[in-house]
């Protein structure tokens, strides 16, 4: 693993660039851009757009090339500061092997995204040592409801050098079809996190959605997990015993004993994941006995979700009265 490379951070007045390696903008409503565009604006930032990410074809998405030009022109423009995905979605694995590293290395910025975004957020630091972002999509800022926790560990994240420590957000709701039924959504009390395992770590902070995480396995897209602190979610369409089998794999690969510890993310009520069911996985793995596990964290495909860094450093202390996850360095 080449050494972690931070990118600056934003500041007021900087432009971000919006791209779409994923899913295409145009799947996304008009009214939601424009929020999007408000709330980036409350933190001092200006958007533009790459030439392409409008652009729809039978996948949701757009070509390869389109989608790399888009990417490569942002990391070559000297105006943009900082480039955020429009969305998930499906296909970000078509692109590692166009994307020019070199490119990036010599053209270091804040780039980010969740969900299929994971798949080039770690591409990119496996293959350059450029710290990414797990943070909330263009789309996502583009929410109407409950944004303020998200921005302010965006701003945390992306904009200051502090340390910061993972609060657990006061309450939280479904992500799913929020585009259309947002208002519809049931706001749930936040019980904090659950405490599976107690121990202490610190390390580098690796991971994002654990089905792309799965499909970088065995490649050379996939970073090293050398004293590390692995975070993982998913989506709806993970059920336990396909979040279990997709645990199981990472414990199978030949560096995970360089795995200090484990944050989960928060699961959507479509999973079918419980507490309970939860704590059986871990405790059913021998290889997790002796390290801290954390779940239940503001990540993944609920709402509202952290800002993170991927290549960055953070500890975790968990006890069963206590529990602290702290961002080190971003």
């Amino acid at each position: 693993m080449k050494p972690s490379i931070f990118p600056q951070k934003l500041n007021p007045g900087d432009e971000i660039r919006i791209v779409a390696p994923s899913m295409s903008a145009k799947t996304l409503v008009k009214e939601r851009r424009k929020i999007a565009n408000v709330q980036l604006g409350k933190l001092g930032l200006r958007v533009s757009y790459g030439k392409h990410i409008d652009e729809l074809d039978d996948f949701e998405s757009s070509s390869i090339e389109s989608r790399i030009v888009d990417l490569h022109e942002a990391f070559l423009d000297k105006n943009v500061k900082g480039i955020i995905a429009a969305r998930g979605g499906f296909n970000s694995n078509q692109l590692f092997r166009y994307i020019d590293y070199n490119l990036i290395r010599k053209n270091p910025k804040i780039f980010g995204g969740y969900s299929d975004i994971t798949g080039i957020t770690n591409a990119i630091y496996a293959k350059t040592g450029l710290v990414t972002y797990s943070m909330p999509t263009y789309s996502h800022f583009g929410q109407k409801l409950n944004l303020s926790y998200e921005l302010d560990y965006s701003k945390k994240c992306l904009m200051e050098d502090n340390s910061y420590i993972l609060e657990p957000s006061k309450s939280w709701f479904d992500d799913g079809d929020w585009d259309e039924n947002e208002k519809q959504r049931g706001i749930e009390k936040n019980d904090g996190y659950l405490c599976i395992n107690e121990g202490e770590a610190k390390g580098t902070l690796i991971g994002g959605n654990a089905t792309l995480m799965g499909i970088l396995q065995g490649t050379e897209y996939f970073p090293k997990l050398n004293n590390s602190v692995l975070f993982l979610e998913d989506d709806y369409e993970i059920h336990p015993k396909s979040f279990d089998a997709n645990l199981q794999s990472f414990i199978h690969l030949p560096d995970f004993e360089g795995v200090r510890g484990i944050v989960i993310g928060r699961f959507q009520k479509a999973t079918k994941m419980t507490d309970n069911l939860l704590i059986q996985i871990i405790k059913t793995k021998r290889e997790l006995q002796d390290i801290p596990v954390i779940a239940n964290v503001d990540f993944g495909h609920t709402a509202p979700i952290i800002t993170f860094p991927i290549g960055g450093e953070v500890s975790i202390k968990s006890t069963s009265a206590k529990y602290t996850i702290t961002v080190l360095k971003h």
